[in-house]
């Protein structure tokens, strides 16, 4: 027996919060009854139904999309603005992991793989993402300095990052920022803190997975060795979820791959 919306999100219907949300809205089905109780646990023979339709059975898909600036990380906008699902050829229903805004760009993991999907954006996972922001001015010793020990915004204070200048051009500067939490906008405010607006924000690393050389509005498969990290971080996830009384690593100690906090 499985929970209700664990078993959606393993079917690729949405991330595991979002089927939650499906659930409470009494879009979802079992054997002819709606549910809107969390916690519901089905059989491999429950009948489970979202408005209406079966879940089907698709094989779980992974896509590295690299956004470009006007679209939005939804499945549907109802501004009517472009999705970056109309940039994908895919025959099978694939979700954007995380958010990119609207004016950012860079890395973006399409896939109908819920299990995964609620590891890479749930924050006791704490998975890393570095972005690379041009910034008005150039910043000083000192404001990069708070930015790497943490700033304070409207929703508190950021956790500690890694920050570096990359390069001067001119009256704007090139930061690289290395940040595990998933605050809306979190970057762009960040620099804004420091006294620094964003001109132009990059995703460039997703936890294991790279951007590299590939353009804008393409897509392309995971390397074998991308999705062996995925493998490894699925497992982490399941032993944290199985572990009694744990607790996110806070900023010290080792992130999921192993690797030192910076």
């Amino acid at each position: 027996m499985e929970r209700l919306q664990k078993v959606l999100a393993a079917h690729g219907v949405a991330s595991r919060r979002k089927a939650e949300e499906l659930i409470l809205a009494g879009r979802v089905q079992v054997d002819g009854k709606i549910v809107k109780e969390l916690g519901v646990r089905v059989s491999a023979n429950s009948q489970i139904e979202v408005d209406g339709k079966g879940l089907s059975d698709e094989p779980l898909t992974y896509l590295l999309l690299h956004k470009p600036p006007g679209y939005v990380t939804t499945v549907h906008d109802p501004q009517g603005r472009p999705t970056v699902l109309e940039l994908v050829r895919s025959p099978f229903r694939l979700y954007p992991v995380g958010r990119l805004d609207y004016d950012s760009e860079g890395l973006l993991l399409l896939t109908n793989d819920g299990e995964l999907a609620n590891m890479l954006t749930h924050p006791r996972f704490g998975i890393e993402k570095t972005y690379r922001a041009t910034v008005q001015g150039i910043p000083s010793a000192a404001s990069i300095e708070r930015l790497a020990r943490g700033v304070r915004l409207e929703d508190g204070l950021t956790q500690p990052a890694d920050v570096r200048l990359v390069a001067e051009r001119g009256e704007h500067a090139v930061l690289e920022l290395t940040i595990h939490e998933g605050r809306k906008r979190q970057v762009r405010r960040m620099c804004q803190a420091v006294g620094h607006k964003v001109i132009k924000l990059v995703r460039i690393r997703f936890g294991p997975l790279v951007l590299g050389a590939l353009p804008p509005g393409a897509t392309r498969s995971l390397f074998s060795q991308e999705k062996k990290s995925l493998e490894k971080l699925r497992e982490v996830g399941r032993k944290k979820r199985q572990s009694k009384g744990h607790t996110t690593d806070g900023g010290g100690g080792r992130n999921d791959y192993g690797q030192k906090r910076r």
